[in-house]
């Protein structure tokens, strides 16, 4: 059984590329393009894993990311962050600071990804 993955990216370009690379290996990947309807499409989708871009219009990934842990039944889904912000800096505040279960920088090669998805699917808490 494919597992389930939560896309939350406002560029239609770069999620038809996580899409694609995603969905070559063993995942199913739905996208959310709009950060504000991020939540109700994980209520929904139920997903395994969340895949989050950090620069989005109206409402920030780090917005998103403390709506999503504030709902205890998020507690088990691990969240990776996906960014073009890959300073040593900006992965210490996501990974100690905000505790987010991964962060990916962009851009990352086609395995890295995959395998980071991976790594955080067996994560799951």
């Amino acid at each position: 059984m494919k597992k389930k993955i939560l896309l939350i990216e406002d560029d239609p370009d770069s999620a038809a590329l996580v899409k694609l690379v995603l969905e070559t290996d063993v995942f199913e990947v739905n996208t959310v393009f709009d950060p504000e309807a991020a939540y109700s499409a994980a209520k929904e989708y139920r997903p395994d894993a969340i895949l989050l871009d950090l620069c989005m219009p109206k409402l920030d990934g780090w917005a998103v990311f403390r709506i999503l842990r504030e709902d205890s039944s998020f507690d088990n889904v691990p969240i990776a962050i996906i960014s073009g912000k890959g300073e040593s800096f900006d992965h210490m505040v996501g990974l100690h600071v905000m505790k987010a279960d991964a962060y990916i920088s962009k851009p990352f090669g086609k395995q890295e990804l995959i395998d980071k998805t991976h790594e955080l699917i067996n994560r799951k808490k």
